[in-house]
């Protein structure tokens, strides 16, 4: 069964720093590509951040230059470095699939809250 626990969300001042962890499990996660979402409230979820397998990556462009997205195959997890929050920033942050339609990306998991304040 597919597991994504998303960790490491919180309360911060503009200007600083997080970072996010995505847990997977179910998967064969070092063939797969990985992404971040996030969703602000009233507004529709957006792809933040991706990783492909092979360790490259890419970026929205309201965060390329700030925010860092990587994986350490041996532990099946993703990380997203976030550094130079803004508040537009805030939202609930999620792994999951940049593309396509695996079966397994049809599963959500709780996400992790980011909250920065000015």
């Amino acid at each position: 069964q597919v597991q994504l626990v998303e960790s490491g969300g919180g309360l911060v001042q503009a200007g600083g720093s997080l970072r996010l962890s995505c847990a997977v499990s179910g998967i064969a996660f070092s063939i797969n590509a990985m992404a971040w979402y996030r969703q602000a409230p009233g507004k529709q979820r957006e792809l933040v951040a991706g990783v492909s397998a092979s360790g490259s990556t890419n970026y929205a462009r309201a965060v390329k230059g700030r925010f860092t997205i990587s994986r350490d195959n041996a532990k099946n997890t993703v990380y997203l470095q976030m550094n130079s929050l803004k508040p537009k920033d805030a939202a609930v942050y999620y792994c999951n699939a940049p593309s396509g339609h695996p079966a397994w990306s049809n599963y959500w998991g709780q996400g992790t809250q980011v909250t920065v304040s000015s």
